[in-house]
């Protein structure tokens, strides 16, 4: 197995596992691609627990480590999705979400292990990067909403 040079390292308390095979079942280009356990005891396990999950979310590259409860997930690390329409913002969202996840506002939603994700869809993604009033009238379509619209995101940018 070849080692990306950049891989992003996600802590989990126990369920690095469990989290990586839901990723799996819900993003394209995701899966599992090892599972390793520690050889010996350690401050929050035992030998022969899982220490870490080697993954892919959507190509990229993560590490899951069960690192204990010492450290907890917050929204300074997210991952951002890009979505091509409405049902696929709605999958996303919806699979997050309903697995014991949270809503948040403007796109972002948070997993049940506490990860933090934005689903987002690409009209938002170059409205935002036109600048101009498109952007501000998207911008503040997006700032009323949790999970995105993206009818309504049209709707702001077809206004004069």
């Amino acid at each position: 197995m070849t080692t990306a040079k950049n891989t992003i390292c996600i802590w989990y308390d126990k369920d690095a596992e469990a989290a990586a095979r839901f990723y799996a079942t819900v993003f394209p280009d995701s899966e599992v691609t090892a599972v390793n356990f520690a050889p010996t005891d350690y401050p929050s396990g035992k030998a022969g627990d899982v220490l870490t999950v080697q993954f892919t979310v959507a190509g990229v590259p993560c590490i899951g480590l069960n690192g204990g409860p010492a450290f907890k997930q917050d929204e300074a690390f997210s991952f951002q999705i890009a979505t091509d329409d409405q049902a696929e913002t709605d999958r996303y969202w919806n699979a997050i979400v309903d697995n014991d996840g949270q809503a948040s506002a403007c796109g972002w939603c948070k997993d049940k292990w506490g990860v933090s994700w934005q689903i987002t869809p690409r009209v938002l993604i170059a409205a935002l990067a036109a600048g101009g009033d498109p952007a501000q009238r998207a911008f503040e379509a997006m700032m009323q909403m949790g999970k995105i619209d993206v009818a309504k995101i049209e709707e702001a940018l077809r206004d004069k």
